[in-house]
């Protein structure tokens, strides 16, 4: 499906909608703990064509509860349990506008016309000839685009008396599926993430170092000053909020952990404090929730890790490819 889009001037063909609605499954937030609460009772349509008009109109004005009440059971308890922006992503993904928009319901040569106007943009979409099968509906859905038109084809399913959307185009509507491949994507940034904080503290410590002579007894050191200027005990070499996890509380999910290895071989004692090296571990707070693998970094920038149930990864784990930019 296409929006109409006023003053755009590059247009998103049918099948690029239907390619968003799949991969908003790998898009999203960290936090999939959403706030639950039971839609009004939907009237039931008296046809398949009006649930969906219904559907579009709740899509447009981002109107959570009532999309919900024309889902699914399953998938209806599911979409209510999803982070708010991802919900709101996937009606974002049906009419193909970013706000809250106003709907307007109108009749084209005996079938539904639906428009969505939000921000000076407009999305239109013909609904066509109702085929129903038994209990499945398909309702074709024209999208002009200039002199050209695209369609879609919408499937409905009746459910306690009602219809509810299943699928768009070829793609079937598969809430739970969705929420656990957001939940997958969600753990997979968070592991990333802390791969990202090992390479900051590491370029950190280094920094450290070459200032003062010596490594940090601890990471909180590494911290902003409250007042004055720099010092060892307040180097002002990462942010306060990672400082803040580093004196103990998790960051990202993640704990991290910190030794220093002292240099051998030096007799002067400034000369071993500045080839002192240092090993940094990352673990998840919650195995399988926060993440799954733990992670290593040595001085020397070599990462290592693996899935370790959540005990600490060690220098014997396999290297990990870098990951921060993925």
């Amino acid at each position: 499906m296409k929006a109409v889009v006023a003053d755009r001037a590059s247009r998103t063909g049918v099948g690029a909608c239907i390619i968003s609605l799949a991969l908003l499954v790998t898009i999203g937030s960290a936090d999939l703990s959403a706030q639950r609460g039971a839609p009004p009772p939907a009237a039931p349509a008296s046809d398949p064509a009006q649930a969906l008009a219904e559907t579009l109109t709740a899509a447009c004005r981002h109107d959570e509860a009532a999309f919900a009440s024309h889902l699914t059971s399953d998938n209806a308890e599911a979409y209510r349990a999803l982070a708010q922006d991802q919900r709101a992503a996937l009606l974002k993904r049906l009419v193909l506008l970013e706000d809250p928009g106003k709907p307007l319901l109108s009749e084209l040569e005996g079938h539904t016309v639906v428009r969505c106007e939000a921000g000076g943009l407009v999305a239109e979409m013909r609904l066509g000839a109702t085929e129903v099968r038994e209990n499945l509906a398909f309702v074709p859905v024209d999208v002009p685009e200039g002199a050209d038109t695209q369609s879609v084809r919408f499937g409905l399913v009746r459910e306690s008396g009602q219809w509810k959307l299943v699928s768009v185009g070829l793609l079937l509507l598969d809430i739970p599926a969705m929420q656990k491949q957001w939940k997958e994507f969600d753990l997979q940034a968070r592991e990333r993430n802390a791969i990202g904080v090992l390479r900051k503290i590491a370029t950190a410590l280094k920094s450290y170092q070459s200032a003062y002579g010596n490594l940090p007894e601890t990471l909180e050191e590494l911290g902003p000053p409250a007042h004055d200027g720099a010092s060892p005990e307040a180097a002002g070499l990462v942010d306060s909020d990672l400082a803040g996890g580093l004196a103990g509380e998790p960051v990202g999910g993640y704990r991290f952990r910190y030794a220093i290895v002292p240099a051998s071989g030096e007799e002067n004692q400034s000369e071993r404090n500045r080839g002192s090296g240092f090993l940094l571990a990352a673990t998840p707070v919650v195995y399988g929730t926060d993440g799954r693998r733990s992670f290593f970094l040595d001085s020397s920038g070599a990462l290592r890790g693996a899935d370790k149930n959540g005990a600490v990864a060690t220098a014997d784990d396999p290297p990990v490819e870098s990951e921060e930019q993925r």
